[in-house]
């Protein structure tokens, strides 16, 4: 019996057409790609029960699925609409904290998409 996700995860496309998540994994190595996708599903399957190191809250809604691969550190910001996640984008983290634009764009990206639905 195959288990059923009890959420599903959608990357968020600007009015453009534009999906800066797909961007950001275009450009990975392979390796790394596979790892992420593999922890998106986790994300899926577990939603916000996902515990730290895996997922932790940045900022209000915005939350960070957390990968490292060899010494670089991932993160893809996301942020829950009822069962759906909705991942904003990802990066490549090089300091301690999350930049505040990073967390500037996902907000905004939130606000694009919940403007999208009414």
């Amino acid at each position: 019996m195959i288990e059923q996700s009890s959420y599903e995860v959608i990357f968020h496309e600007r009015p453009s057409g534009r999906c800066p998540m797909d961007e950001f994994l275009d450009g990975l190595a392979t390796k790394v790609r596979a790892k992420l996708m593999k922890w998106l599903e986790i994300l899926e399957q577990q939603g916000p029960n996902l515990p730290r190191p895996y997922a932790d809250t940045v900022r209000g809604k915005i939350r960070e699925l957390r990968l490292q691969f060899g010494s670089n550190q991932y993160r893809c910001l996301y942020f829950f609409d009822g069962r759906k996640i909705i991942v904003t984008h990802g990066f490549m983290k090089k300091t301690d904290k999350v930049p505040e634009n990073e967390i500037v764009y996902a907000e905004n990206l939130m606000k694009e998409h919940t403007h999208e639905k009414i």
